[in-house]
């Protein structure tokens, strides 16, 4: 059933449906994580609904100069265009609708800042849903997290900054992949829940960049 719901921040309302993914928590951790500055052109790899680029820009709107929204599943990318309309933002926002890995050369080196949320799951590393609309946001069947990094790198300006939460076990392919394709980890924090180990990472990477790399406090969620 789709509804409306309600994002608190510039009264930003974003349309979800349940019988397609539905973002949770770790998309609004992303956008908070998130340090945009003056003029950044935005992109969203894997935005579903529009999420992370709607809260992040209601978070941060003076600065964000546009938002590109990339997404695979049409019924996502959909709802992301209804969500732009209603909030009058079709000045500020670009929906596309193509895979991660298909991506026009057009956009190559366009973007100073790249958000994502991405598949968790090794495909074939444990049970997945069986809607597969729902299955593809959760593993990775249609994108892995190499493929990922290396659209990303493609993407990314010389000094661009890319921004991704993650499952926390996947911390050492995630800078494995990000070096490979010159994307220097710069910020991490881990997210927990109470009295309990990390579960999630939120990690910066600067394309180009030099070593070094603040760890910061781990977030309880």
């Amino acid at each position: 059933m789709e509804r409306l719901e309600d994002l608190n921040v510039l009264d930003l309302k974003i349309y979800q449906d349940d019988q397609l993914y539905c973002f949770t928590s770790d998309a609004v951790l992303l956008s908070k994580f998130t340090r945009v500055k003056k003029g950044d052109v935005v992109a969203d790899f894997c935005s579903g609904s529009g999420i992370v680029g709607l809260h992040l820009y209601g978070l941060n709107a003076d600065s964000i100069k546009s938002v590109t929204l990339f997404e695979m599943q049409k019924s996502l990318f959909d709802l992301s265009v209804k969500s732009i309309k209603f909030n009058n933002l079709t000045d500020k926002f670009n929906p596309v609708n193509c895979k991660i890995q298909e991506i026009s050369n057009e956009y190559n080196g366009k973007f100073s800042l790249i958000t994502c949320n991405p598949p968790y799951e090794k495909e074939g590393s444990g049970a997945v849903n069986d809607k597969e609309c729902i299955a593809v946001c959760r593993a990775e069947i249609t994108l892995n997290l190499s493929e990922l990094i290396k659209a990303v790198s493609k993407a990314l300006k010389f000094g661009g900054r890319f921004n991704m939460v993650h499952r926390a076990d996947r911390l050492a392919d995630i800078i494995s992949e990000m070096r490979k394709n010159n994307i220097e980890p710069k910020r991490l924090q881990f997210v927990s829940g109470l009295n309990k180990k990390p579960y999630l990472l939120l990690i910066e990477g600067v394309k180009g960049g030099k070593s070094g790399m603040i760890i910061e406090n781990t977030l309880t969620n």
